[in-house]
């Protein structure tokens, strides 16, 4: 069982390339916090992630309060939970206004883009995933501000940057289902990239993707991913993975932070979540359909966890999608005149 293939496939994601720059020393590239960027890059997406890929040369990743981190080339740098933050080799007097690519993105262009002060070169990809909230609670739980793997250790993360490199390198060829395709890689890039992550992790390290890792508090997340639903005690989880009840409580909470059940129970609110969303689904059958008994039981539930029953919450979060909507309006826009 595969925790991390049943976290990622309960969550939707998308993911696109919007920069490919070619930059000379020195020079400096602003991004802003991703969630100013999300109406016009993801559009109804909850949560945006940013990323750049280093080809050649090397740069720095500034964030505010945090040391800075080096990238060279063959190095991927995620930037998990949307922090503003600065990309740069050098202190140019003018930083390049990360927002300025947005108009590309939206128009469905990604010409290289050339800028600095004539030095040595950078040549780097920027991209986003975009997912739901749900993927806070599974493998971005615990993730540090800034996460850098070289992915040309492997074969599989070198393939994987030659592949994107092409395709970015055609895009001005308009071939059909080019970008559907570059979509993917950067998907597969992401998740090659998490991959390669638990390979490092420390073997103290705590949060979601160590437990991942763990061969029974990963097994235990990989069927409560699986089949939320279930009627699920300690007992037989620990029983369906080969462990006694004592050693996966102890393994899972020393990761995770709480008891197996807990964490279920978190779970099953973040998919009652997207139901309410996106299906026409009574109370009732969302209740059902994420592992609860009872309506009454399902909306006691729920309301601890959201402060709001099911319905009145559905209801909010019409209301701010079409209040989301509107916006959006503006922001693409905004994002077509810089």
């Amino acid at each position: 069982m595969d925790a991390l293939s049943e976290a990622l496939s309960s969550v939707r994601m998308t993911g696109a390339i919007f920069l490919d720059a070619e930059f000379t020393a020195p020079w400096s590239f602003a991004a802003p916090l991703a969630r100013q960027s999300a109406l016009v890059l993801a559009p109804g997406t909850e949560r945006i992630i940013n990323y750049h890929l280093v080809t050649e040369g090397k740069a720095w990743v500034k964030i505010e309060g945090q040391p800075d981190v080096s990238v060279e080339a063959g190095e991927i740098v995620i930037i998990p939970h949307g922090e503003a933050h600065t990309f740069c080799n050098g202190t140019p007097d003018i930083a390049f206004d990360g927002a300025k690519s947005l108009s590309k993105h939206v128009a469905g262009q990604l010409n290289t883009l050339r800028w600095g002060g004539g030095g040595t070169a950078t040549k780097f990809v920027c991209g986003f995933m975009g997912c739901e909230r749900q993927a806070e609670r599974s493998f971005l739980a615990g993730l540090p501000t800034t996460l850098k793997v070289n992915i040309r250790a492997n074969g599989t993360g070198a393939w994987l940057e030659n592949s994107i490199r092409y395709l970015v390198s055609e895009s001005q060829l308009g071939q059909t289902g080019h970008s559907i395709l570059l979509s993917k890689m950067a998907e597969a890039l992401f998740i090659e990239t998490l991959r390669c992550y638990i390979k490092v992790l420390p073997q103290d390290a705590k949060g979601w993707l160590a437990g991942a890792r763990d061969p029974i508090a990963g097994a235990a997340l990989a069927l409560l991913h699986r089949r939320p639903a279930a009627h699920w005690t300690a007992d037989r989880l620990a029983r369906d993975i080969g462990a006694s009840r004592s050693v996966l409580c102890e393994r899972f909470t020393r990761y995770l932070g709480e008891a197996p059940l807990t964490y279920l129970a978190r779970w099953r609110m973040q998919l009652a979540s997207r139901r309410l969303q996106t299906t026409k689904d009574t109370v009732l059958q969302v209740g059902l359909a994420v592992g609860y008994e009872s309506e009454a039981a399902f909306v006691r539930a729920f309301k601890r966890e959201f402060g709001l029953p099911p319905a009145r919450y559905r209801k909010a979060l019409a209301q701010a999608w079409r209040t989301e909507r509107e916006h959006r309006g503006g922001a693409a826009s905004h994002a077509h005149d810089i």
